[in-house]
């Protein structure tokens, strides 16, 4: 049924052959914002394990890869998802068929923006549905009637953000990277599934802070949600801060831009905005409010790069 000319059948799929840099790098950094309490700031750099596959994306979309057995990809996402061009670009390196269900159909008549070109030209075939149909995406039934429209019944499907099971044991490797490392281990949040595997991993006597980059309060029932899914129940120390959205996804300030110009200043650290910048910003909040004991060990989860079309 499916077919862009990429594969001609299930192929296995070995994550080594793409070279990843695991674990990633774990980088002090001077800064008086967090020195001035005792605190020592340590990035785990996330965005340094892969050039294409950033981060978490590479921790939750690599054991999609496996579990896809060679089959087509299929998955979900808005205008300027991470998390599609992530996966057109797995597909590109992987000879492997990709279809992005994107949110707003109003847009399939416009010329694409960078974020979904750049999907485009790794390969991946673009199914525009419309804001009701994919707030429905979920149900069974909505979800058999995309896939059939998108002509892609026979694909993978990974959800939203990637985040599901699968994604979320493979998120606990993070947690085992640092537990010896950190007390604390912080990262901007989507879908929950990053910190749900993370905290699992983490280890007694540490705890994972979530930054929700979305509005709305729904984000601690889903990482509950994702834990059972993959543990089959709690796990881990984590709780979150909903404070430091700055409006929602995709949302900045001027106020916030200027924050992660300063912080790319004095450390050169090239700062992604709508969750790195978000993150940092509600670390050194907290800081200036002492949420963190002096001699804190505190990692942040540097989960992504700036994007360049």
């Amino acid at each position: 049924m499916f077919d862009n000319g990429l594969v001609t059948g299930p192929a296995p799929f070995d994550p080594a052959a793409l070279r990843p840099r695991l674990p990633s790098p774990l980088q002090e950094v001077s800064d008086d914002r967090f020195a001035r309490h005792g605190v020592r700031l340590l990035l785990k750099r996330d965005d340094l394990i892969h050039p294409d596959l950033i981060g978490n994306k590479w921790r939750k979309l690599v054991p999609n890869l496996e579990a896809a057995a060679g089959r087509p990809v299929l998955t979900f996402g808005g205008a300027y998802s991470n998390h599609l061009r992530a996966t057109a670009a797995a597909g590109r390196l992987l000879g492997l068929p990709t279809v992005g269900v994107v949110r707003g159909d109003e847009l399939a008549g416009r010329p694409l923006n960078p974020s979904l070109a750049r999907c485009a030209a790794d390969g991946m075939r673009l199914h525009f549905v419309d804001r009701s149909t994919y707030r429905r995406k979920t149900h069974p039934d909505t979800r058999a009637a995309v896939l059939r429209a998108a002509d892609a019944e026979d694909a993978y499907v990974v959800p939203e953000g990637g985040s599901n099971a699968v994604a979320v044991r493979g998120c606990r490797a993070l947690g085992e990277e640092l537990r010896d490392h950190a007390d604390v281990v912080a990262l901007a949040c989507g879908t929950g599934g990053t910190l749900a595997g993370l905290a699992a991993g983490l280890g007694p006597g540490r705890r994972a802070l979530g930054i929700p980059v979305l509005k709305g309060g729904f984000l601690a029932a889903a990482t509950r949600a994702l834990q059972t899914e993959a543990f089959g129940g709690p796990r881990g120390d984590w709780q979150l801060d909903e404070r430091f959205h700055f409006g929602g996804y995709a949302r900045t300030t001027p106020a916030l831009d200027a924050f992660a110009a300063d912080f790319e200043e004095r450390h050169g650290l090239p700062v992604e905005r709508l969750y790195v910048a978000k993150l940092l910003y509600g670390l050194v909040a907290l800081a200036d409010e002492g949420a963190f004991p002096r001699g804190t060990r505190l990692a942040a989860v540097v989960t992504g790069a700036p994007f360049v079309s």
